[in-house]
């Protein structure tokens, strides 16, 4: 755990419950997080968006920041985005597509010098595919390959998988697979990753090398040939931080 005492992580299931204001559930644990921190200014990298130019994303995540008169500056705007993560106080990765974040990603050559600076304590947040991009890999991302990233490889900060936005049950009508099904299936040819199913108006925070969930909702733990096992807000979760032998 000592390798990873200096991170300070807040890592959001999703950004928005059906029928509230943007960033609204999470608006007191993001406030708070910044607060602890001392963060000012942001940078926020905003790839994931696709249907939404990456112009107003930036904009609408700008319009909540400044409620705690914390500036945001988006990546995309950066003539030189190396830099920008290097300088910046604090990383903000919003949700999208998983598939043409990571790809822009290692395109822009942002994906180490992230790495690197939450690493060393800068403070990251990241909701849906930008908790995504916090595991070893993208391999639990619930979205569709619109794009091909050079590799799968993301920002390895936790050495466990998040699914977001993870569901317990299958759509009435449903024939396909459901969540837990798909997460197996991950578990059968990656058997020593650790999965955590993230449910809505869930996140992960890790501060002072302690892993903790925040939320209204229990999250669900997946290991390979193990029984699923449900965790309440208050438990400890450091052991998610051990590999499994």
């Amino acid at each position: 755990m000592e390798l990873f005492d200096s991170m300070k992580l807040l890592l959001l299931s999703n950004s928005t419950n059906a029928g509230e204001e943007y960033l609204g559930w999470p608006k007191e644990i993001i406030k708070a997080f910044l607060g602890r921190h001392n963060v000012s200014s942001c940078l926020f990298i905003p790839y994931a968006g696709v249907t939404i130019h990456l112009d107003e994303y930036t904009e609408r995540v700008r319009e909540v920041f400044s409620e705690w008169n914390c500036m945001v500056t988006s990546v995309h705007d950066c003539s030189d985005p190396v830099q920008a993560v290097k300088d910046a106080e604090c990383i903000v990765v919003g949700g999208g597509n998983t598939f043409r974040l990571v790809q822009l990603m290692h395109d822009k050559g942002i994906m180490d010098p992230i790495r690197e600076k939450a690493s060393e304590g800068t403070p990251f947040i990241g909701w849906s595919a930008g908790s995504n991009v916090a595991c070893p890999s993208m391999k639990t991302t619930n979205d569709m390959p619109i794009v091909q990233p050079v590799s799968f490889s993301t920002l390895n900060l936790v050495p466990f998988q998040i699914n977001p936005h993870y569901l317990d049950a299958s759509p009435a009508g449903h024939g396909g697979e459901t969540r837990e099904q798909r997460i197996i299936e991950f578990l059968e040819v990656n058997r020593k990753i650790t999965v955590v199913g993230l449910r809505e108006s869930c996140a992960l925070l890790f501060e002072k090398g302690h892993l903790s969930l925040l939320g209204s909702r229990p999250m669900r733990v997946f290991r390979y040939h193990t029984v699923p096992v449900e965790y309440e807000k208050g438990e400890d979760l450091d052991f998610l931080f051990h590999p499994q032998i």
